[in-house]
Parts: structure tokens; sequence; C-alpha cells
């Protein structure tokens, strides 16, 4: 007799059924993660950060999408919630989007972002003969974030911490960057 496996997604969405808003079978879902095993524990990271910010808010949240696109992870919500907490939502996804483009998606230890005839996030162990997108020296993990307040445009740098799950901001002058 076989023995029954339960699958991880299943999981996510009954843990947070306030996030996927399930309706009879969570395999049918909108919100149901398409993405290989090795994000499981941040996209379990970004559910925890994501209920805590509707809760504190009683906005409205929930998932349309989860997938993986260009070798990284792709979430697409809708609802509506102040403006504190949509930041606070959009920090979380954007932690676990971070942290995709560099972890492998099949075990979930550090990859890289890796180019065959797909691109994927890949660790050593499972790059499977796809090779090492190249990357700018000292970029690495570095993301710009654009702003707008007060009809300006700001832009900031920030590098992503892996081991510590969070963001850190960088001197442009450090990537070599002059701004105006």
């Amino acid at each position: 007799m076989a023995g029954f496996i339960q699958d991880w997604r299943i999981e996510l969405i009954s843990t947070y059924p306030e996030l996927f808003h399930p309706v009879g079978d969570p395999r049918r879902g909108e919100g149901m993660p398409y993405v290989d095993d090795g994000w499981r524990d941040l996209l379990d990271r970004m559910c925890v950060r994501i209920l805590t910010a509707v809760r504190a808010d009683g906005g409205t949240f929930k998932f349309t999408q989860i997938k993986e696109k260009y070798g990284t992870l792709r979430v697409y919500w809708d609802g509506a919630l102040s403006p504190d907490a949509d930041a606070r939502v959009e920090e979380a996804i954007t932690l676990a989007e971070a942290r995709s483009a560099c972890t492998c998606d099949v075990c979930g230890e550090e990859g890289r972002l890796r180019d065959g005839a797909w691109l994927a996030t890949r660790c050593v162990a499972h790059a499977e003969g796809l090779t090492p997108v190249e990357r700018r020296l000292g970029f690495e993990n570095v993301y710009l974030v654009r702003h707008f307040a007060d009809g300006r445009h700001f832009v900031t740098y920030r590098r992503y911490d892996r081991q510590n799950d969070v963001f850190i901001d960088v001197d442009p002058a450090t990537l070599g960057i002059e701004e105006d």
C-alpha cells in the first residue's frame, strides 16, 4: 500500500487561509504556489510577515499568483490595505524575491542564478550543467529601489543579506555610482 505524502503547498495554504482564501480544494486556488521545494521556507517566512501586517491593519489581502519567472520568485496579490501595511507587505514580498535569487529552488541551500536553456537559481550540487550568470563584482544581491515623494524621484540601493534575511542600505559611492 502506497503511503500518502502531504504536498507542502497545500499545507502552506491550509496554514495561511487568510492569505489564500481557498474555496473547496486548495489545489485549485489562484494563489497556489508554482515553485519547487527549495523555496518552501522563504514562502513561509513571507506569509508570516504578510499575515502580521494584514492582521495589524485590518485590511484585505489575497494572493493571486506565486510562481518562478526568470529564475526567481514572483508574487502577485490583490487587496485593500493602508499605505503603511501595503509597504510592509511589499517589503515582505521583496525580501522573499531577493532570497529566491540566492536560494536553490531544489534544496533550499545557498545558490545563484544560472543559465542554460532556462534560468534557474541553483546550488552547485543541483546546477545540472547550468552555467552561472555573470554578475558585476560588488553588485551581488544589490537592489535598486525607486521612491516617489513630494513630486520628486529618489533612488536608493540595498543589499540583501541572506544570513539575516534583511536588506542593508548601500552607499552608492561604494558601488562607483555618482549621484546628482
